[in-house]
């Protein structure tokens, strides 16, 4: 459920008391009483923090959580600033209460949700999904994951497929202004972006740069390709294999930029940015007709192999965008500068394979 401000907006604000309300208000404890908890920082977020919280009880209870996880709001007063100007956070709370209960893709349970009027401060109290393995952005991963993966996103995809009732739903709409917003400041954003990794982008990556700018107007208000409601930012540091220890299983995190869109950009940012060069081009097709396959079992007419593949190379395009405005509106970090890079070097090289920008010119 959500309220108004009431609520934590930081780690240190929680205590064995809230999370024993929290816990019992949610169903997930019944005669227990949290007694201490032990907080420590996890995940690799740029646009907020998550916290597990190792729970002591007063007594034994079958089936009380060992550990919860909170996500809240960054502290960095840029990233704060991205958030309230595109309302991702409203976004990820509304995903969690109003869509998680009802799709198949895994998904953390919640056991408390609230955000503040202003849509800057929020709170999700999760469950935690340890012993889990978390994907890496700067390591990737296996073909077989990315099987798993794309599979995963497909159950999203299609229990959505064209479905007209998303177009209700008051906090998926309004992405126009967004979008007219980032085509006006994206050649100043770009040139920014080269200024600041001068040094670092080789020339194929400029050219990718360059012809890509002013083609993303157009690209982000494609409708031609069918529609669904898309993660968004559907990459490895977002998403958790084995959990619970169970092998073959995953879970999706982060939905801040949950949309509807066209569902190939998901399987394309995944892909071109989870496989070494080398593995991407020899098993891309084939993790392509493993995601189309998915599709169809879950009944998705209409939608074959010819549409999948040119959808799949049309909004490979759509990666690079992430990878410039990104970097240069959230607090600048190591890790962050290196994983932007990767990103850029990968999805250049991606839509250079695809032949991808041709579709567009």
């Amino acid at each position: 459920m959500s309220s108004a401000d009431a609520f934590p907006h930081h780690a240190e604000q929680i205590d064995a008391v809230w999370l024993t309300q929290a816990l019992r208000r949610s169903g997930a404890l019944q005669e227990a009483t949290v007694t201490a908890v032990d907080a420590r920082p996890v995940g690799n977020g740029l646009l907020g923090e998550s916290i597990r919280f190792a729970l002591q009880y007063d007594r034994p209870e079958p089936g009380a959580p060992e550990a919860v996880v909170a996500k809240f709001g960054s502290r960095n007063e840029s990233s704060r600033a991205m958030a309230a100007a595109t309302k991702i956070y409203l976004r990820e709370i509304r995903f969690y209460e109003e869509i998680a209960p009802h799709i198949a893709t895994r998904t953390p349970r919640t056991h408390f949700t609230a955000i503040s009027g202003d849509d800057i401060d929020f709170i999700l109290l999760m469950e935690d999904l340890s012993p889990a393995r978390g994907g890496n952005q700067l390591e990737g991963c296996s073909v077989e994951d990315c099987r798993i993966a794309v599979q995963e996103i497909a159950g999203l995809h299609a229990k959505h497929w064209g479905d007209p009732s998303l177009q209700q739903i008051p906090w998926l709409q309004g992405r126009e202004p967004v979008i007219a917003r980032q085509e006006q400041m994206l050649p100043a954003i770009a040139q920014a972006y080269r200024e600041r990794y001068a040094g670092l982008l080789a020339p194929e990556m400029l050219s990718v740069l360059d012809r890509f700018v002013p083609l993303y107007g157009r690209m982000a208000r494609d409708r031609q390709s069918p529609q669904t409601l898309v993660h968004g930012d559907f990459r490895l540091d977002n998403v958790l294999f084995d959990v619970h220890g169970r092998l073959g299983t995953m879970a999706t995190l982060d939905w801040q930029t949950t949309h509807i869109g066209a569902a190939l950009f998901d399987v394309a940012f995944f892909l071109g940015g989870s496989l070494p060069v080398d593995e991407r081009r020899t098993h891309e097709q084939d993790l392509v007709r493993h995601y189309l396959d998915v599709l169809q079992q879950a009944g998705v007419k209409d939608y074959g192999w010819e549409a999948c593949w040119r959808d799949y190379r049309r909004f490979a395009c759509r990666s690079i965008v992430t990878a410039v405005i990104a970097p240069m509106g959230v607090e600048r970090t190591a890790r962050g500068d290196q994983m932007f890079m990767k990103m850029m070097q990968d999805h250049c090289q991606q839509l250079i394979d695809l032949d991808a920008l041709a579709l567009w010119s």
